[in-house]
């Protein structure tokens, strides 16, 4: 459904409200029966208020998934990017079976097919560079050199057309030879400026380019199916909205890769800085452009480079902090809310990110290695804040333990609202009596 008509007339504020209302309120989406309904409005109701930092009727408890729900159901990780109706099925049980309070995105494990299509390099997945039962790895490389800040900076989706993408996709390769698409201004410029696209290794880059198109639609399609029947099967509301990056990360992980992005900090600081401002304007779109109305309004952020074991406060301030903020203010001004996924620890971080420039009860906070009380002190009343539960102690732990420390992370963060519990990071192995006895646990806790 559509936005109302006067939503761009409303303060920052009614416009997260209205957000909110209209996924609490599920518009566009029918379901199974009055029952899975009210569970929808219960676990949106939940979330919501935890968000807001108000007291829930009870803690809200979610699962991040990594690739478990397949070995769950008997299957594969390679068949959660290659068979969709063994990706269906195992999201579907695995919901089904540990009930948690939000939807697990199926559409995390991409179209292996397609990947394959076009010979991706950032990524080995199952079956494709690591076994099949194991999770994707990223493949870090240089796939922009140092020298190349200039020219990112001058035009970044012409340096994407014709530099990183020819990089990090063998199949594009012959991208590189095309003539920037400015060109095309006089009619004496078109045909200098198109002939290319007859060239018959340009014209085999697109078919490639194409066919890929087509499997990921196919993908696309059938992951919207799935989630669909889940939420309306199981009445079960997704809490991760749109997708976007901390500007820095932008180069750092996915251009220049860990090692150089830290050596630029000490070789080129300047380009640095200008290429964060430069992604910071492109993240907020990002998050923009991608939130659905009716869907949750929330901006998930997976945080990476400015963790604590990257880089010093002092660094962290001047390099990482100040482009990310800026996003975060612009999605707090569209009604969105920044959603961001501390990988690795932000004990160094914390009166930082606590910002007085931005608002009480519009920011979510997950964390992965963090002190929680440290989180609760600093957080409480300010931000929702969850996490640290650890993911290795569903693999390697009892019952009993999972149950004991599942009460002692809620009897510290929980009593005053603002919290739900998750595990701090993506869960691809786990014993079934033990993520039973953490979701179990959770709920049955009164606040």
């Amino acid at each position: 459904m559509p936005k109302p008509a006067d939503f761009d007339k409303l303060t920052p504020a009614q416009k997260l409200e209205a957000r909110l209302a209209a996924w609490q309120n599920h518009e566009g989406i029918e379901f199974a029966d009055k029952e899975k309904e009210n569970e929808y409005r219960f676990r949106a109701q939940i979330l919501a208020d935890v968000v807001k930092l108000r007291k829930p009727a009870r803690v809200p408890v979610l699962i991040a998934t990594g690739f478990y729900p397949f070995p769950y159901a008997g299957y594969t990780c390679r068949d959660a990017m290659y068979d969709y109706d063994k990706l269906g099925k195992a999201m579907m049980k695995f919901h089904a079976d540990f009930e948690p309070d939000a939807v697990a995105s199926p559409g995390l494990y991409g179209p292996g097919k397609a990947f394959e299509v076009l010979d991706y390099k950032l990524y080995h997945w199952p079956g494709h560079g690591v076994p099949e039962t194991t999770s994707y790895q990223c493949a870090e490389a240089e796939y922009m050199k140092g020298d190349e800040y200039p020219d990112f900076l001058k035009d970044p989706s012409d340096y994407f057309l014709r530099f990183y993408l020819p990089r990090v996709f063998g199949a594009l390769e012959p991208l590189k030879e095309l003539p920037p698409f400015t060109n095309l201004q006089e009619l004496p410029f078109v045909g200098p400026g198109i002939f290319h696209f007859g060239l018959p290794h340009i014209q085999d880059a697109l078919k490639k380019l194409m066919k890929a198109g087509e499997i990921s639609l196919e993908w696309f399609t059938r992951v919207v199916e799935i989630e669909k029947n889940i939420i309306t099967s199981l009445g079960m509301p997704k809490f991760q909205g749109a997708f976007s990056k901390a500007p820095m990360d932008v180069p750092g992980d996915t251009m220049r890769g860990t090692k150089q992005i830290l050596l630029d900090k000490f070789r080129k600081p300047n380009e640095i800085i200008a290429a964060s401002e430069r992604c910071a304007q492109l993240m907020l779109d990002m998050g923009v452009r991608n939130s659905v109305w009716g869907g949750p309004p929330t901006v998930f952020f997976p945080l990476h480079k400015g963790a604590d074991s990257f880089m010093s406060p002092a660094d962290f301030k001047k390099f990482y902090w100040p482009s990310l903020k800026t996003v975060m203010l612009g999605l707090i001004k569209e009604g969105l809310i920044p959603f961001m996924f501390v990988e690795g620890s932000y004990n160094q971080r914390l009166d930082i990110i606590t910002d007085p420039d931005i608002p009480a009860g519009t920011t979510i906070w997950y964390f992965d290695k963090t002190d929680m009380k440290e989180v609760r002190k600093r957080l409480q009343g300010w931000a929702c804040f969850s996490g640290n539960f650890p993911s290795s102690l569903l693999k390697t732990g009892t019952v009993d333990q999972v149950r004991s420390h599942c009460r002692q992370l809620l009897d510290d963060l929980a009593g005053d609202g603002g919290y739900y519990m998750v595990n701090g990071a993506v869960l691809d192995e786990a014993i079934p009596e033990n993520l039973h006895a953490y979701v179990e646990t959770v709920k049955e806790y009164e606040i």
